[in-house]
């Protein structure tokens, strides 16, 4: 493992990522990353090469990860300052600046610096709850990550289609209750949904989580991966579970 010189605030941990030499550094009262990052992380199509964004990156989970499939230039964009230090400070800590590099900013307006079409692939988690007025008993960190408070899914996908070049992918994860909402405002964007996978707690049990793939300008043909399942019935890890958090660090290409 490597040396970690690294200045940890209040409440703040290192834990460690799958089976990679790669730390984060994560907080309870902040953001921690879960499940559904490590699993967008490992089903979206990105380049050997070329230039990567994740939007809504948070402690910069998803751009470490992806480290461990590209070489490409690997950037990150989050709104809030506290999460966006936090994610710079992983980079410094596992040595990859030139390799990764933390926006802080408003990925609406992205475009304005970067200008239009310069990413190859696209990654999002985005917050997956609608403001809806009722009440959130969140911290305003937490509930600025789930809910959607600076941005909406319409303005994620709008930003994602500005940024992304013709050919580029982007790839999703969210809710599958909103799974219409997304292919629809998807098509609306030109982005063609090409690949969709369900994740489902168990065998039996309804999906929580819906992978989605998309291309800018793509022709309409789409295909259903099989579910992925992540327990078994004694509550262990199923194989390909097993494969994601603790097997060989590649993924599709």
């Amino acid at each position: 493992m490597m040396k970690r010189e690294v200045l940890l605030h209040h409440s703040e941990r290192v834990d460690d990522l799958l089976t990679q030499d790669i730390g984060i550094i994560q907080s309870d009262e902040v953001f921690s990353f879960s499940m559904d990052a490590v699993l967008l992380a490992r089903f979206a199509s990105i380049p050997r090469r070329g230039r990567i964004l994740d939007m809504c990156t948070g402690n910069g989970v998803i751009p470490l990860l992806l480290t461990t499939r590209s070489e490409a230039v690997i950037e990150g964009i989050e709104i809030q300052p506290r999460l966006a230090d936090m994610a710079r400070r992983s980079v410094a800590m596992n040595h990859l600046e030139d390799r990764v590099m933390i926006r802080e900013g408003d990925l609406r307006e992205l475009y304005l610096e970067t200008g239009h079409g310069v990413y190859d692939a696209i990654t999002v988690n985005p917050p997956y709850m609608p403001m809806n007025g009722s009440d959130i008993k969140l911290n305003e960190h937490q509930a600025i990550a789930r809910h959607e408070i600076h941005c909406t899914l319409e303005e994620v996908i709008q930003s994602g289609a500005r940024l992304l070049r013709p050919g580029g992918k982007l790839s999703m994860v969210h809710k599958p209750l909103r799974l219409a909402e997304i292919i629809s405002l998807m098509q609306k964007y030109r982005l063609e949904p090409k690949v969709i996978r369900f994740v489902h707690p168990r065998l039996h049990m309804e999906a929580n989580m819906v992978l989605i793939e998309c291309i800018k300008d793509g022709k309409p043909e789409v295909r259903l991966r099989p579910p992925l399942i992540v327990y078994d019935d004694q509550g262990n890890y199923c194989q390909e579970m097993m494969e994601v958090y603790y097997g060989s660090s590649e993924g599709r290409s």
